[in-house]
């Protein structure tokens, strides 16, 4: 097993583990976020309904304009912040998040501190 899988086989482990606990609602929904070596990507989630209801990354024009790179930090404090805009427009305050098996650090965590400093909170 090459050193690549064995470490998305660690990160799958946890994202189950994570999410056999965790489940987002209408008034509170699942923050997921997924990042990737040049992108990162949040959306609200209702499991109940299996719907997303606002979500965010790097791929849209308002959140990588001013950006030179979108995989740093800087990229994913304005996904957080864009979609937390997204969702207070929506009424949504509370959410519960889930880091779908990333480590929290770096820009998962930059990600969730600029949503919480915008409106939500978790």
């Amino acid at each position: 097993m090459s050193s690549l899988s064995q470490k998305k086989n660690s990160r799958l482990k946890r994202q189950v583990r994570v999410r056999k606990k965790i489940k987002g609602t209408a008034e509170r929904p699942r923050l997921n976020v997924f990042k990737s070596a040049k992108h990162i990507y949040a959306q609200l989630i209702n499991d109940v309904d299996g719907s997303t209801l606002a979500s965010a990354s790097t791929l849209l024009d308002e959140v990588s304009n001013g950006l030179g790179y979108t995989g740093n930090i800087a990229a994913a404090q304005k996904v957080g912040a864009a979609l937390a805009k997204k969702a207070l427009a929506k009424e949504i305050t509370m959410v519960v998040f889930d880091r779908n098996g990333f480590l929290y650090h770096g820009r998962i965590k930059a990600l969730a501190d600029a949503a919480r400093e915008n409106g939500l909170s978790f």
